[in-house]
């Protein structure tokens, strides 16, 4: 009998993401969409996270994944986007995310380092909120089922890592390695669970995984990258990227 979609789909679902470290996938537009009929997981199930009745959200349109347009520390959404992965050529919706800020301190920092606002958002701008201390939070909402924290903490290792090296040139193993590394391989993520990784004022980068804070690291190394693997040359997904520099350019 033919191999179908469906028995593909099947087979892929019973190997560990984990041993397969599979391929990065970034979000560029309209062509990064198109993601198979026969995608592994649960990400059809579109939950609604961080929704309250009294406060506005916006809906990531490829998850059906909704963010609170402003958070209760008065950070407000400058952007949300997809992260996904191709595995066996399927592509994967792993997490929806929305990324917040602290936007009057962000406006000063516009202000003062560059003055009057460009007619597009430039390479400056971001690296001026990458190199910043500015308070941010990134909010990932899993939409891919059966993921376990020792998947998540693999994955983020290399990533992070890598964004480390583009920054620096070299590794740093031990350092990245502080970010996930006490929270425990216990935790199950299932769709809709969420992580919020934080960049506080001094440049420290919190984790919590399902409200627990797993992790408080200080280091202006580690914030830049993690910052960097959104809003960097590379970043995860691009539209994302493109509408938070939009959202800099409307503070000026």
């Amino acid at each position: 009998m033919a191999t179908t979609v469906e028995d593909i789909t099947a087979k892929a679902k019973m190997v560990s993401l984990e041993a397969l470290t599979p391929k990065e996938e970034k979000v560029n537009g309209p062509e990064s969409n198109k993601i198979a009929d026969g995608e592994m997981g649960k990400a059809d199930e579109e939950p609604q996270m961080g929704k309250k009745d009294d406060v506005p959200v916006e809906t990531e349109p490829k998850t059906g994944v909704s963010f609170p347009i402003k958070l209760d520390d008065g950070k407000q959404l400058n952007a949300v986007g997809l992260r996904k992965k191709s595995v066996l050529g399927i592509g994967i919706k792993i997490y929806g995310f929305g990324i917040y800020a602290d936007n009057e301190t962000l406006k000063d920092l516009l202000r003062t380092k560059i003055g009057k606002a460009p007619t597009k958002p430039t390479k400056e701008m971001y690296q001026l909120v990458i190199d910043s201390d500015v308070g941010m939070l990134v909010r990932l909402v899993m939409v891919f089922s059966n993921l376990t924290m020792s998947m998540v903490r693999k994955n983020f290792d290399e990533v992070l890592g890598a964004s480390i090296k583009k920054l620096t040139g070299g590794k740093n193993d031990e350092l990245t390695k502080k970010v996930m590394g006490e929270a425990s391989d216990d935790i199950k993520l299932t769709c809709g669970s969420i992580i919020e990784i934080s960049r506080l004022p001094g440049y420290i980068l919190q984790t919590k995984v399902m409200d627990e804070v797993v992790s408080k690291v200080e280091s202006e190394l580690l914030c830049r990258a993690y910052t960097h693997m959104y809003l960097g040359d590379d970043p995860f997904d691009k539209e994302a990227k493109e509408k938070f520099g939009m959202t800099l350019l409307s503070l000026f």
